[in-house]
């Protein structure tokens, strides 16, 4: 999770100015894929401010056994592949791609960093350090005697030093998706003395054994907690575990980098939508077309954040029958959980597990250009690193960047509209419907489409070597045959416009 802008006041007095042409404000996934597509097609100067002490965002607090849910090579950044690429041989993963963990990803970024960024000399990176905001006596440089240079403030959290940072071109948002984790989140619900309650994180640090686990939380976390102990020789029944909404979870299998699979997912999603009469029957269409995994197929789930989700790791799931489903948790105390729907006792020696951070956040989908900052926000279905170095490339060559808004901002808001990430299933919806549609809009850029098949962050990428294979050609036909009539009751389904 990278860094928040704030308006919040130290009484350090600035004192050294520092120079460049962007300030973005975020060393997370999606900080790094923006800047790292600029510097890569633009000369410019990028200085790069966290508040934690390294890049990478929400990795640097993410619990221990944590790894990605998707590919590695849709992570990361555009110039630098993540990992080797490599489809794994062995284990309940067989043929799909390598997923990285926490460890590689620390090192992939902390690398990225100092070689590419810091090492080109074209980066400048403040960790440790806080965004204040704009500084009010030099607004515009009018006090500032630079022209017409932003001049934002910037103070350490170490020496406690505030630099004014004088902007020559663009300040640059990108917490504006910033996650929120349960590391770095209090538990969303009262936790009474003497009731024991700790962050997924604490799993793996346990010195003693609880009489049981309680795990509270409906989506990716609770579900790599769930798994975590099993494989580590929890017995299920040893496992109580609080969803207070049932989830829908997409088949890892068909999220893979490759043409054939990307092509039949999207042909797969517009064939279930096409005569789809509700969100359920599209939802159940697309769990019997292999696409949407659910945990209890005798419940019928609301919440489509729809992180992936394997065959092995389902099965696992799935032997947790000790399943409380009364709302959310309200508060915890020595002997139960009291929930909206009623209470739970909690047996002696249990260990509430915290796994209830919202992860995902909603803001308003706003332009990603606008007149006071660039926002990064996701812009295809998904896939936040490519909707990040999406923003990155688009900003780098629509203009020179040296004036907000007007016809050279309309432009870049054109080709690179704003998605949302979703929470229920008509967002998820919707948001397929304005990923396609912007989709469109940059894949009929020819730079930005060349672009982006040359770049594995793009999950929806066909190189030029593949275009003629007849599997490849065959399930686009199969996509272009079906995807108007999809795409219509898609937005018909979510009420989008």
């Amino acid at each position: 999770m990278a860094m928040r802008t704030t308006g919040a006041t130290r009484t350090t007095t600035a004192t050294r100015p520092v120079d460049t042409d962007y300030l973005v404000v975020g060393a997370g996934a999606m900080g790094m894929a923006f800047t790292d597509a600029l510097i890569d097609h633009a000369d410019v100067h990028v200085t790069l401010v966290d508040r934690r002490h390294g890049p990478g965002g929400h990795w640097q607090d993410a619990y221990p056994f944590v790894q990605l849910h998707q590919a590695s090579a849709f992570y990361g950044v555009a110039s630098t592949v993540l990992g080797t690429g490599a489809v794994q041989r062995d284990g309940p993963e067989a043929g799909l791609h390598e997923r990285a963990r926490r460890s590689e990803v620390q090192a992939y970024y902390d690398d990225l960093l100092h070689r590419r960024f810091v090492g080109s000399g074209r980066v400048t990176f403040l960790g440790g350090c806080e965004h204040r905001g704009p500084d009010p006596e030099g607004r515009r440089g009018r006090r500032d005697g630079h022209g017409g240079r932003r001049v934002e403030l910037v103070t350490s959290l170490v020496s406690g030093e505030t630099l004014r940072v004088r902007v020559r071109r663009r300040v640059v948002d990108a917490t504006y998706l910033s996650p929120t984790i349960p590391a770095t989140t209090p538990p969303p619900f009262g936790v009474a003395t003497g009731a024991r309650v700790v962050p997924v994180n604490e799993l793996a640090r346990l010195t003693d054994a609880p009489s049981s686990f309680v795990l509270v939380g409906s989506g990716k976390t609770a579900t790599d907690a769930v798994v975590w102990l099993l494989i580590n020789g929890v017995p299920p029944d040893r496992i109580v575990w609080v969803r207070p909404r049932e989830p829908w979870m997409l088949n890892r299998a068909v999220v893979q980098p490759d043409p054939v699979v990307a092509l039949g997912l999207a042909a797969d999603t517009m064939a279930a939508a096409a005569d789809a009469v509700s969100l359920d029957v599209l939802f159940l269409r697309l769990e019997a077309a292999g696409v949407m995994l659910r945990i209890d197929p005798g419940a019928v789930p609301t919440m489509a954040k729809t992180p992936t989700l394997a065959a092995w790791e389902l099965e696992l799931l799935r032997t947790v029958e000790r399943v409380v489903r009364l709302g959310h948790v309200t508060q915890v105390t020595g002997g139960e959980l009291v929930c909206e729907g009623g209470t739970v006792p909690l047996a002696r020696g249990a260990l509430v597990v915290h796994c209830a951070a919202s992860g995902l956040r909603y803001p308003p989908v706003v332009p990603i250009w606008g007149p006071d900052r660039i926002r990064i926000q996701i812009v295809r279905a998904g896939f936040p690193c490519f909707g990040a170095a999406l923003a990155g490339y688009v900003e780098a060559t629509r203009s020179d960047g040296r004036e907000a808004g007007g016809d050279a901002d309309r432009e870049r808001n054109r080709v690179c509209p704003p998605n949302r990430l979703p929470d229920t299933r008509a967002d998820w919806a919707r948001m397929q419907v304005q990923g396609a549609r912007a989709t469109q809009a940059f894949g009929a850029e020819p730079d930005i489409a060349a672009w982006a098949d040359a770049c594995a962050l793009n999950p929806a990428r066909v190189e030029p070597a593949r275009r003629a294979d007849p599997v490849v050609r065959a399930a686009a036909a199969r996509l272009a045959d079906v995807s108007e009539r999809g795409l219509a009751r898609l937005a018909a389904l979510a009420d989008a416009p």
